[in-house]
């Protein structure tokens, strides 16, 4: 049998939704090392909390049985995010078995790893916004991993919540404020604990404003080298169009198209965050008074309701893996 081979330390981009991650992920894709899924993967930290329920990797019905619960958490990621591999579980179940990957850490590394073999690549990363949350269960898995924050102003982050408000459940300033407060808080939180050679804070702006000199940081930092205009010059397709957005004027939106009521109810909430992260303010923040944010909460719970109901609003993403059922013959194989 064979173990598998040692690999670069993963990479992982996170950040609130709508704060430019997808941007980020096409743009390291490009380089020649790494391999960033065009997706994002939402199963890690699922598997994370339920590992124990996968205790017999090392028989076809354990792998199997992991591999399927995998399959049915997120099939979309697993055959359209996956460039550089099939998913096949019967093919997967005899390779991990035969590579000695036992721990469900290494047989989701072990996806990873084969996309970006299949792409001639030899290190793999993630990009999913929902892992911001979690950086410590993530660092526990991978204890060499890099991680990426970026961070947007949180003001055009509340516009573009607006754009989607039905996938985000986002209906009014109050509500977007303590969205985006929480991820950057919480990630930032989790990011300086684990300390400046594996965290890595990057502000959406500044790789618009010169994208050169940021990528030059991120590269230094995730130890991959780059080549200005390479990527550019290579890209096609979406990878290109995604590069083409990376423009100047996609930023300060919120300067005309925010309220002055609107921008006091997000500095009232955000507004610490905000400077925390170097944005300016324009108001100097007060609490609201607790009847106008009881009122916010509820207008934006309502929302939701009246919105599910017309089938508007999605319901929201599964974060507790359901295990594939055990087949009824048991015998170890």
């Amino acid at each position: 049998m064979t173990a598998p081979l040692a690999t670069p330390a993963p990479v992982f981009i996170v950040g609130a939704p709508r704060s430019g991650t997808t941007m980020l992920q096409y743009i390291l894709d490009d380089l020649p090392g790494l391999c960033m899924p065009t997706g994002e993967s939402h199963f890690l930290i699922p598997l994370y909390r339920s590992q124990a329920a996968f205790d017999n990797l090392e028989t076809r019905t354990g792998m199997r049985r992991l591999l399927e619960t995998i399959h049915g958490f997120n099939p979309i990621f697993l055959h359209g995010d996956l460039h550089g591999m099939r998913f096949d579980v019967d093919a997967l179940t005899e390779t991990f078995l035969a590579e000695q990957r036992t721990t469900v850490r290494d047989v989701v590394a072990g996806l990873f790893e084969k996309n970006a073999a299949g792409l001639g690549k030899q290190r793999w990363g993630d990009k999913t916004p929902y892992y911001a949350l979690h950086l410590d269960k993530l660092a526990d898995w991978w204890p060499d991993a890099k991680f990426i924050h970026l961070i947007r102003d949180g003001r055009d982050v509340a516009l573009s919540l607006f754009g989607r408000r039905h996938d985000f459940s986002a209906y009014n300033i109050y509500y977007a404020a303590q969205y985006w407060q929480k991820y950057v808080d919480v990630c930032r939180d989790q990011g300086h604990f684990l300390g400046a050679d594996r965290y890595l804070e990057l502000r959406y702006e500044d790789v618009l404003d010169d994208q050169t000199r940021a990528m030059q940081t991120v590269c230094d930092f995730i130890g991959e080298p780059y080549r200005p205009g390479a990527a550019t010059a290579a890209a096609s397709g979406e990878s290109a169009q995604r590069l083409r957005t990376a423009d100047r004027t996609n930023q300060g939106k919120w300067r005309s198209r925010l309220s002055a009521w609107q921008l006091r109810v997000f500095e009232s909430e955000a507004g610490r965050t905000l400077d925390a992260a170097g944005y300016p303010l324009t108001t100097t923040p007060r609490r609201l008074l607790l009847p106008i944010r009881v009122l916010y909460r509820l207008h934006n719970d309502l929302s939701v309701r009246y919105n599910r109901m017309l089938g508007r609003n999605r319901s929201k993403l599964r974060f507790t893996v359901r295990p594939a059922p055990q087949p009824s013959n048991m015998t170890k194989l």
